[in-house]
């Protein structure tokens, strides 16, 4: 009986320990385009997997832990500032997927490229953020024709006839 027990705690050790994988390479800058003020290091794929007996996960497998934990931690440790073209997968848990926990596995992977970002020129107009800036709002009113001389300027609407509305509203006193 106790070889039994030592077994499967021996069992369950080792799928703890080895359901978990980082594989990096290292990539040269000239050979990979990431965009401009970025700099390629490395290029980084982390896999976990998570096995199940009686829907009880040995260990459990999620995308924090292999997106946050395993692949931003290695870039960081690398000396990547960011991870571009970040890419993500994990098998379902719900829906029909749920039977898989009966005596399955899950398994996630993520991956992208470590990259430093590099000096790059200041851009000019950083300080208008991202809309551009306002247009002055011109006080003398712009027809496409000028107003015959000595007549009084005539505003134009969204349908070209507020002049005829402002004129029916004073003469009837309501809005």
């Amino acid at each position: 009986m106790w070889k039994t027990i030592v077994f499967v705690g021996l069992l369950v050790s080792l799928a703890a320990a080895g359901c978990s994988h980082v594989s990096t390479v290292r990539l040269q800058p000239d050979a990979v385009a990431v965009g401009p003020g970025l700099r390629p290091i490395a290029g980084i794929q982390a896999n976990a997997i998570s096995f199940y007996a009686l829907f009880i996960p040995i260990p459990g497998v999620d995308l924090d832990k292999i997106v946050n934990r395993m692949l931003i931690v290695t870039a960081k440790t690398i000396g990547a500032d960011k991870i571009a073209n970040l890419r993500f997968d994990i098998d379902p848990d719900g829906g029909i997927w749920a039977l898989r926990k009966l005596a399955f596995y899950r398994s996630a992977q993520a991956s992208g490229i470590a990259v430093q970002v590099t000096g790059s020129a200041p851009d000019p107009q950083a300080a208008q953020g991202p809309e551009p800036a306002a247009v002055p709002v011109s006080t003398t009113p712009t027809t496409l024709a000028s107003p015959a001389p000595g007549a009084p300027p005539r505003a134009v609407g969204f349908d070209g006839d507020l002049d005829r509305r402002a004129k029916r509203i004073t003469e009837d006193g309501e809005f």
